[in-house]
């Protein structure tokens, strides 16, 4: 066992277990003492007025600010004033680090409920939500795709696993017709599938093609388990039974083609894994297998999402089971004869992960050998202040310390995939070997990438356009939060021209009522982007000199 796997294994610890019943730093929470539900209700009444005002219009999400020269529709001054609204909110740092205390009280206030969840849904919800069903945002992906952007779609409810575990008890015990609530996800995610799918069918694509499917879905693990415990269990053993490699990789480690080897090969179960942790990840094997099927035979590429570092040895083993069977070329030579969607299953790097850049290597040393497609989301990372906190010290902590350190990390990232790309399209391959997803909110990073681009000599540049032709355009592309960084996004679409959408937009979707936890949660991941440059402040300032242009004409 390497000395570093060893170390490495300190994120289970008891700092870990009550971390993941804290959603605020501990350092923070002192402040929640202080705060009455009375001052909470009144800070939240200042947006009545303006929410009820937008209530009655018409809102589209992802607006453009600044699109008076622009092609896309222009963006109606409710709109405006919506974001300019939720930007307001989202300058104010203890609103923000709060957010799920405040939520959770004023829903609990009779009477105060019902108006909460007026204001949230007419600001917060219309901001950063695309829909209450994957249905009802089918006319967002139209007004997208007609903006020239593609489209990620995420169900985005939170798991209350207490709940999980009563409905999957009594699922066990027949005593429930209702399904549990993990397995109605699973259902949901088949459902988005086939909504994207339908939507490329009307756009005119086709999976056969293999080209111009740019709705895609993602998929994350905890959310289809009845207890994420088990996630926790499995990847203690691997980090602890994964033999020495002759390049290592810091904790969370590298995930190998055996480790599920007790579910895809009929090995014994480890022994550190319950009868009941064995359950559960035999029914998520299952699950991710029907989810894959389902999106092959639709033309939809799946996106695994990363999560906490102590549940990601766990979700790469299972993310790298499903690309090694649906990523590989001897499946697609049985199964399909014509070009198709690939890769179809990517995983999620993070940045701000010490082990990233060699956790690339490897994975890319792995699909040339293994024979299959590697689909890489390249992000910075959602989880810091947690990630910090549950570590003993700086040096066992398995992220950056530094900011500087992430986007130096990220932009090496860049660079390495960049060069994979241009192999794999010198190669003339017919179908990528590589794809990539840059999700990105960081204009640094965006210009890197397209300046990658040219030099790599997978795109040309003409009078400032960047132009990507159909195999590029199939491997590579870059995306943003719904609702978030719309300056960047669109500059981006009128920087770039290629056959099919270059930019995407994650969507997240859900009923209001089981969204309003991932607001929030959300609100406290990306504290960095609505702080840093581009943030909530600039973000806000930008729509207040738009709205004083419509008004005052300067």
């Amino acid at each position: 066992m390497l000395p570093v796997l060893r170390t490495s294994c300190r994120p289970w610890t008891y700092t870990t277990a009550r971390l993941l019943h804290s959603p605020v730093p501990s350092t923070r929470r002192a402040f929640l003492s202080r705060v009455s539900p009375i001052g909470i209700a009144f800070l939240s009444c200042g947006v009545v007025g303006g929410a009820l005002y937008i209530k009655k219009h018409t809102i589209r999400a992802d607006s453009d600010v600044d699109n008076s020269t622009s092609s896309r529709s222009r963006t109606s001054l409710s709109t405006l004033l919506r974001a300019y609204v939720v930007y307001a909110l989202c300058s104010v740092p203890v609103l923000v680090d709060y957010s799920p205390t405040v939520l959770a009280t004023l829903t609990m206030i009779p009477g105060v409920k019902q108006i909460t969840e007026a204001i949230v849904r007419s600001t917060f919800f219309a901001q950063f939500v695309g829909g209450d069903s994957a249905e009802d945002t089918i006319p967002l992906l139209m007004q997208l795709r007609e903006d020239n952007k593609g489209v990620l779609l995420a169900y985005s409810v939170e798991v209350d696993q207490s709940e999980a575990e009563r409905h999957a008890q009594k699922e066990v015990s027949h005593d429930s017709p209702v399904p549990a609530v993990y397995k109605m996800h699973v259902e949901e995610i088949l459902r988005a599938i086939d909504i994207a799918a339908d939507f490329e069918d009307q756009c005119g694509t086709t999976p056969r093609s293999g080209t111009g499917r740019k709705t895609w879905v993602a998929v994350k693990l905890t959310a289809l388990l009845p207890n994420a415990q088990c996630l926790i269990s499995l990847s203690k053993h691997l980090c602890q039974t994964r033999p020495e490699i002759l390049s290592p990789v810091p904790f969370p480690g590298c995930p190998q083609p055996y480790d599920l080897a007790f579910l895809e090969c009929g090995a014994l179960p480890p022994a550190a894994l319950s009868e009941g942790d064995i359950t559960a990840l035999t029914a998520l094997y299952h699950d991710l297998t029907r989810i894959a099927e389902g999106a092959e035979r639709r033309g939809v590429k799946i996106i695994v999402d990363a999560e906490y570092s102590w549940y990601q040895p766990a979700i790469d083993a299972f993310t790298l089971s499903l690309m090694r069977r649906f990523n590989s070329q001897r499946r697609r030579s049985d199964v399909i004869t014509q070009r198709e969607v690939q890769p179809l299953v990517y995983a999620t790097f993070q940045a701000y992960l010490k082990r990233t850049p060699s956790h690339i290597l490897q994975s890319l040393k792995d699909a040339e050998a293994g024979g299959y497609s590697l689909g890489v989301k390249l992000v910075r990372g959602a989880y810091h202040p947690f990630e910090v906190e549950a570590s003993l010290s700086p040096e066992t902590c398995p992220v950056w310390m530094e900011k500087k350190d992430t986007d130096m990390c990220y932009n090496q990232c860049v660079g390495v995939l960049l060069s994979a790309l241009r192999g794999d399209i010198t190669n003339t391959n017919t179908i990528p070997q590589i794809g990539l997803l840059f999700g990105t909110h960081n204009s640094e990073s965006c210009t890197r990438i397209l300046n990658g681009l040219v030099l790599e000599g997978i795109a040309t540049e003409r009078n400032g356009l960047v132009i990507v032709d159909e195999q590029a355009a199939e491997r590579c592309a870059i995306g943003q939060l719904f609702g978030m960084s719309d300056a960047l996004t669109n500059d981006l679409v009128d920087r770039i021209k290629s056959p099919s959408p270059f930019v995407i937009k994650y969507v997240p979707y859900g009923p209001l009522s089981a969204v309003m936890p991932y607001l929030s949660r959300r609100a406290i991941e990306n504290n960095s982007i609505l702080s840093g440059e581009g943030g909530a402040i600039a973000e806000r300032r930008r729509v207040g000199a738009e709205i004083r242009r419509r008004l005052l004409g300067f």
